[in-house]
């Protein structure tokens, strides 16, 4: 009990969330697609540390500030809590339940992975703080036979400058039954670039990129950069021109 009230404390008291480079424990690759051919898909976490890891595992459907407990996905995951020792790996095991998904689009869940070090043992470290890195990736229900590929997705969001908040910002269609995953996002207008932040839009969604420095909106021939990360993680340079809202 003392250790699930510990999980939970820590769960909800970190928002800032780890790149790869700062945790200790890592998972393998940024992203897990789940086709719905499957009846489970394995996840592998590797400890890269000196010392060993306390670890919990869960997921959630978006809300990254929702306790474990409290969050309905219908997925199973295997163990969710573990101890990891030092240079050790540890298999996670994503069993679909069988709840009905949509099967015309790609449902977005998230993994988070949340490390507890262990407390210092001698005089010399017990005024050291102990961080609790929390790292979290996207998990991508992917029914089979959708219409298309997510290799082209990309290219057939619908770009346009729009109003907003007192500013701009970039918004971006998706027709397809894919989700697109943007490392950045750049309006150039006239050879300068505006950073529009990083991000995704969902299938047969909207999604909006407020544009930084930018006071009014830009003239003809301005384009849209971005940085479209695959199934690999890799991220595609893609250009495409972008149309301003009246």
């Amino acid at each position: 009990m003392k250790l699930l009230k510990l999980f939970r404390t820590l769960a909800l008291a970190v928002t800032a969330f780890a790149s790869q480079a700062d945790a200790s424990v890592v998972i393998a690759g940024t992203r897990v697609i789940f086709p719905s051919s499957e009846r489970e898909v394995t996840i592998q976490l590797t400890n890269d540390s000196k010392r060993p890891a306390l670890v919990q595992a869960w997921l959630d459907n978006g809300d990254s500030s929702a306790l474990p407990e409290n969050i309905d996905v219908p997925f199973t995951l295997t163990p969710s809590i573990f101890r990891m020792e030092s240079g050790n790996g540890q298999t996670l095991r994503l069993v679909h339940t069988g709840e009905p998904l949509p099967a015309d689009r790609e449902s977005l869940f998230w993994l988070n992975v949340l490390e507890v070090p262990p407390k210092a043992s001698t005089d010399d470290n017990r005024n050291r703080i102990q961080l609790a890195f929390r790292s979290r990736i996207k998990i991508m229900y992917r029914p089979d036979g959708l219409a298309g590929s997510a290799d082209d997705a990309p290219m057939q969001l619908d770009w346009r400058v729009v109003r907003a908040d007192g500013g701009y910002a970039l918004e971006a269609s998706n027709p397809t039954p894919f989700t697109v995953n943007f490392g950045n996002v750049l309006l150039n207008v006239a050879g300068r670039k505006h950073d529009a932040g990083m991000g995704y839009v969902l299938p047969r969604s909207t999604q909006r990129f407020p544009i930084k420095n930018l006071a009014a909106p830009p003239a003809a021939g301005a384009t849209v950069e971005f940085g479209s990360i695959n199934d690999w993680g890799r991220s595609i340079d893609i250009k495409r021109p972008v149309s301003v809202a009246p």
